[in-house]
Parts: structure tokens; sequence; C-alpha cells
């Protein structure tokens, strides 16, 4: 077992992944950038070292920075959370050369799986469906008029190297493409240095399910069961929840299934995320790989009573997964909703500085939140904005909705805006009690008719 890790990461996800490593007896290491002195993960780490300025660049993505600290420190392992390095190759092709074990995939997976166009390659090989688009990436305009043109409007465009919904245009007619994909391709070289897209069909309306696949190094691959991730604003994720109310028994089988014959063609090892959208019919289609753990990674562990953190820990450590495909159950009904610091009443402006007063709802089985934050802290404005994940379990999904509400009734932030009181609305709103919502539901649907409330005291 590994007995000393450093965490390349901050916040929540920070501070879960080092009480997952103290509860199995191994020492951390965090870092932490000139902005984060006074943050939970450097006074709950076993110790912390200060690796640059407050810039993410200067710091979080400081490849040299993280790696000197684990060697000053003696960490055998880095696990590198979500978002920043978790999915940089060249970070996890240095560790190797550095003998330091990263906690993920190979580097040559994250290469594949990483960009949009080779991996929908790998995974017709795999023979997954995926959804019609280009094979080769899409260079010029002209080029997307003649693929868009034969694929049939609408269209999505999208960065190969993209993520998180940078990078991404949809197209619902010929003549906003020009100007649509300047945008993309622009927005692409800026966030990922590279500005190489490509072009689907857009499936809709459609969900969107995720499924978690954990892989070990002796050839044992799993799925854990979906996730689903289909209420989203601008492409990022609001609320998920576990099982989707959408898809059958027999289309749930498939896709573990499917998931796992994917993770086993490219090689895969450790968690990672296989995402499909899935139409009216319920044909599903391959969309994209997180090669990480992801942010909604607790909905899984809340379902399915498996702690996926530390299986990433005995996985990093060579040691087998602690469970077969036949000891997975999904249990009740699991639902996450994410607080942000942010003002949804103007366009989600984000919200940084001090928390006056923080209380996070307790008491009762079925309700987990993670978080960061505490009463005096200061929300820096250089990262990203979560405050807390809110996940509750019920023995249905009204009781899960119910426990959800009751929470975030709890839930009391001052000092900072938060998002808290729109998603009271969704937990309301009648298409989402009866389950019939799809990815644009609330973006087209909701938003525009939502009315913010004023904030309780």
């Amino acid at each position: 077992m590994l007995k000393k890790v450093l965490i390349a990461n901050r916040g929540e996800i920070a501070v879960r992944i080092i009480r997952a490593c103290h509860e199995m007896g191994i020492q951390t290491v965090a870092v932490y950038s000139e902005a984060d002195r006074e943050a939970l993960h450097t006074q709950l780490a076993t110790e912390a070292i200060c690796i640059g300025p407050a810039r993410a660049t200067d710091s979080y993505l400081d490849m040299t920075s993280i790696l000197s600290a684990a060697v000053v420190t003696g960490a055998q392992a880095i696990h590198p959370g979500f978002g920043f390095l978790s999915e940089n190759s060249i970070f996890a092709t240095m560790c190797e050369e550095m003998n330091i074990k990263f906690i993920g995939p190979k580097a040559e997976t994250i290469d594949l799986m990483g960009n949009k166009s080779n991996a929908r390659n790998a995974m017709i090989e795999a023979e997954v469906p995926v959804i019609p688009g280009s094979k080769d990436y899409i260079h010029t305009a002209e080029e997307a008029e003649i693929k868009a043109k034969e694929l049939g409007y609408p269209v999505i465009l999208k960065a190969a190297a993209g993520g998180g919904g940078k990078g991404m245009r949809k197209v619902m007619a010929p003549e906003e493409l020009i100007p649509l994909f300047s945008q993309a391709k622009a927005e692409a070289k800026a966030a990922f240095g590279d500005d190489r897209m490509y072009i689907e069909k857009i499936i809709s309306p459609a969900r969107h399910i995720e499924m978690q696949i954990l892989a070990d190094e002796h050839g044992n691959v799993i799925h854990l069961g979906e996730r689903d991730c289909s209420l989203q604003r601008n492409h990022q994720k609001v609320l998920e929840e576990a099982p989707s109310t959408f898809i059958s028994d027999q289309t749930r089988q498939e896709m573990g299934e499917t998931a796992v014959r994917a993770a086993q063609h490219v090689g895969y090892i450790n968690a990672g995320t296989i995402e499909f959208l899935v139409d009216s019919d319920e044909k599903f289609y391959f969309m994209e790989m997180n090669t990480r753990i992801q942010v909604e990674h607790p909905v899984t562990e809340m379902a399915t009573g498996v702690d996926i953190v530390k299986e990433q820990l005995r996985i990093a450590s060579g040691i087998p997964l602690s469970i077969k495909q036949e000891d997975v159950t999904l249990t009740g009904h699991t639902i996450e909703c994410r607080i942000n610091a942010e003002n949804p009443a103007e366009n989600f402006r984000p919200s940084s500085g001090q928390i006056d007063y923080l209380f996070l709802p307790s008491g009762g089985n079925g309700l987990r939140v993670e978080s960061a934050m505490y009463g005096g802290y200061t929300i820096p404005p250089f990262y990203d904005s979560m405050i807390a994940k809110i996940i509750t379990k019920g023995e249905n999904r009204e009781e899960a909705i119910a426990k959800m509400q009751r929470a975030l009734q709890e839930l009391v932030i001052h000092g900072v805006d938060t998002n808290q009181y729109f998603q009271e609305a969704i937990l309301q709103d009648e298409r989402f009690v009866s389950g019939q919502f799809d990815t644009d539901y609330l973006q087209n649907v909701f938003l525009p008719t939502w009315q913010p409330q004023t904030p309780r005291n």
C-alpha cells in the first residue's frame, strides 16, 4: 500500500482525497498557491507546501513545482483530482519518468481518450456506437459546411482537445455555421492551445448518461452503474442523480457492458467515466471519456456503497479491485446538487469574498456534504466557484428529493451569493419531479421562465 500521496489539487476534491488517505493510514502532502494559504486542505494534510502565486498557471498547473514538492516530501504518488493536471498526459509521463505513481491511467490512454476525434475512432474499433460525425479533424469553415450539409442540421462543433463546454457551439442552421466555427476555434485555441475541431450530428431530444468504471492493473474492469447528468447549463452539469429515471433495465445492462468493453479496448487503468447520449428510443451513443475521477462521483458512491477514491488508491498500489461486477448493486435513489458561489439572477455572475457565516446541513441517514469551506474563509476569485456538493439518498426518488429540499432549506451561507435558491427551484419544478426532461430543458425551458427568489436571511 502507498505510504505518502501528494494531492495536486485544491478545494473539496483535495479535502475528499486527504480524508480517504488518512482513513487508509496514508500520509498526505497538500500543495497550495499563495491565495490558498488558509484553505482547508492545507490544514488537514500531514504536511503542506506552497507552490507559487495565486494564478493557476503559476501554481496548480506548474508541473515542475508540483513534482519538486513530491520529491522534497518523499511522496510516492500524486493524485491529480479533477481539473488542473488530471488529464494532462505530459504530467503523467513526467511522474512516470521520476518514478512517482500517477493515480490515473497511463499517459498514452489519456492522449488517446482525451482527444475526442481519436477517442471516437477507438470506440468505432471497439464496436461502441458513436454519434454520426466527422472522422477526421475539421480545419476550415468550408470543410465544416460540407460535413454539416452531409450530416444534416442541427450539428454541434467541438474542440478535439476540449472539455467543460469550451470550444463547443450548437449550429441550428447553415447561416450560423461560419461565425460559430470561428468562435469555437478561437475559444479552443485559448483554452487548450489546440484549435482542431470536429463536428457531430446533434442527438435531440437526448439524455446525458454516464457510466462509472474501475479498472485495476490485473485486467479486472467493472462498471458501477449510471449517473443521469442531463440537467445542464451551457454544457455544465448542475444536478446529477442515480439511477436514471429514463432508461430501462435492459438498456442499463447494455450500456454497462459497452462501457466495460470500451475501457478494456484502450487498456484503461484506474477510475474513469464513459459518457453517452441516449435518444428518445433509448439508443445510446458514445460521447467522450473522462480519464479521471468526476465531480459527481459521490452520487455513485452513495448509490453503490463503493468508495471510488479508496479504490483508486488501492489500484495505484497494485492491489486488485476489492469488488467484482456481480457485487455491484444500485440501491434506492441518489441526487447531488452543486452549490456554487454565483448569482443566478445576474447571469450566474461569479461571487468571491469572505464567508461571514456558514451552516452546512446534517442529520439523518442518506445525507452527505462535500465542502472545503468554513466560516471566515475567503473564497478567492482565481478558481472554480464551487462551495459544496450536497448528496442525498432515499429509498426512492421522491424521498431523495424531499431530503435534498430539507438540506437546502437548512443550508445557510452569508457573505457571498450562491445558486442555492436556483437549485431549490429545480427540485420543485414539475418536469424535474416527473423525470420529464432532457439536456436542453434547463437552458431552453426552465431558465427563460424562472423567477429568482429573494434570498432568506
